[in-house]
């Protein structure tokens, strides 16, 4: 094929990219010869032969080296109140666990690949074959100063791990906009490590799916921020860690009772109205109560507000979204929505009635969840898909058989079901952590 671009210019190639937008491949590359594609491969592949022409590789290089410059397609789909969204994580280069610790950030694989990309947003549909999905948006993409800090760090922390042994027991929780995702069929390859002898999952870089949305936006808004930030200018100057300026923001505030909390920041906040806990740390974080918190969208951090009892006891479990039976006994351990939902990364805020019934602030931390409570956590799932086709669905594990989490109704009434795989119309019901459990977790941070 004719190269119809100069491969050394960032500019020329970005703009040939451009072209893109608001076609499909077919019309890209016009109908010659790819009538015997028939779609076969993946749209990345399909677009780097047919419409950059060059042939899809594994090189540690960026596909266009002379201009430095990465390509990467990444699905989107249509949200009811958001529009177009990012439909997952985007996958960068692959890990390899010997070699990463080798390196530093400067000069790691990751960074010679992944500094500039050039990025193609496509419409899944999966009524459409691969060369009818429309591409909606093409840009190019540098990490701006203060998600660059953000990600370096996150680059650390992978290496830390594997460093120490633990590359097996590494989680998408244990990082903000940059992690470490499984890699290939159902998450079952399997790679040595450096310092340990246990083989690791395959995995590699990945930007956070919330990251993917932060970078859509700004590419379709001309720059402008999306939400509320917790890093303020002379934060970003001096490359203050994120987690640092969210502890030292509740700091002050540990052992305060909540409505002192308010009266203390000066906001105008109702203790009775819903959603009140969700606005306070907010408002605490420096963001507006009807904000989103920027840095938090981008690593698709889960903000989960704790009460305690005098004696210490969390006063509730914490639920997941309800599940669908017939969709869970389909997954698979490693691609299931619970793995990926105990994966992210928690921001806890703890509070604590005294015995008169006031409220009590008594800690806010970031918490991923640990390997071997992950474990336990595999076990009541795949007991729960074991039951659920055996037609036992109406009794799934309950909170006395794991010390980590549970099975129980999630429902409107006893009328909200969903159909089993043996036909039975059986209550909505979700995945809990135990308040045992949550009790665990405070003890482990304060």
């Amino acid at each position: 094929m004719e190269v119809l671009y100069n491969k050394k210019d960032k500019h020329a190639i970005v703009a040939f990219a451009k072209r893109l937008e608001g076609k499909t491949l077919w019309q890209a590359c016009g109908t010659v010869g790819m009538h015997q594609i028939g779609g076969k491969g993946n749209f990345g592949s399909l677009l780097e032969k047919h419409y950059f022409g060059y042939e899809p590789n594994s090189d540690a290089q960026p596909d266009f080296p002379e201009a430095g410059l990465e390509l990467k397609t990444t699905p989107l789909k249509k949200h009811a109140k958001a529009g177009l969204v990012s439909k997952e994580r985007l996958v960068l280069n692959l890990i390899n666990y010997v070699q990463l610790t080798k390196e530093t950030f400067a000069d790691s694989s990751f960074w010679k690949k992944n500094s500039q990309l050039l990025l193609v947003f496509y419409l899944h549909d999966k009524e459409k074959t691969l060369l009818d999905y429309d591409i909606k948006v093409v840009g190019s993409w540098e990490f701006p100063e203060e998600d660059l800090a953000v990600i370096k760090a996150d680059w650390e922390t992978i290496v830390t791990k594997v460093r120490q042994g633990k590359a097996h027991e590494l989680s998408e929780g244990d990082t903000f906009y940059l992690g470490a995702c499984t890699k290939g069929a159902k998450g079952g390859n399997r790679r040595q490590q450096p310092f340990s002898h246990i083989q690791a999952k395959q995995r590699a870089f990945s930007l956070k799916q919330g990251y993917v949305n932060h970078i859509l936006h700004r590419l379709t808004q001309g720059g402008r921020e999306r939400y509320g930030t917790i890093l303020k200018t002379q934060e970003r100057t001096a490359s203050v860690p994120l987690e640092e300026v969210v502890m030292e923001r509740f700091r002050p505030f540990y052992g305060m009772e909540v409505e002192a909390i308010v009266r203390q920041i000066g906001c105008d906040l109702n203790s009775r109205a819903k959603g009140f806990y969700a606005s306070l740390t907010k408002v605490v974080l420096g963001i507006q109560p009807d904000e989103q918190i920027d840095e938090f969208e981008k690593g698709d951090v889960v903000i989960r507000t704790v009460r305690l009892k005098p004696n210490g006891n969390a006063a509730e479990d914490i639920s997941f979204p309800a599940f669908r039976y017939k969709e869970l006994v389909e997954q698979s351990w490693d691609t299931s929505d619970l793995k990926e939902d105990l994966e992210k990364k928690f921001f806890f805020v703890f509070y604590k009635y005294d015995s008169s019934g006031g409220l009590y602030l008594q800690k806010a931390a970031f918490w991923n969840m640990p390997y071997t409570d992950l474990e336990e956590a595999r076990k009541v799932w795949l007991e729960t898909v074991r039951r659920i086709r055996r037609g036992q669905a109406h009794t799934l594990p309950k909170k006395s058989e794991n010390r980590v989490c549970h099975v129980r109704p999630h429902a409107r009434n006893s009328h909200d079901t969903n159909e089993t795989p043996d036909g039975q119309l059986v209550v909505k019901k979700s995945f809990w952590l135990n308040n045992s459990y949550i009790k665990e977790i405070y003890t482990s941070l304060s």
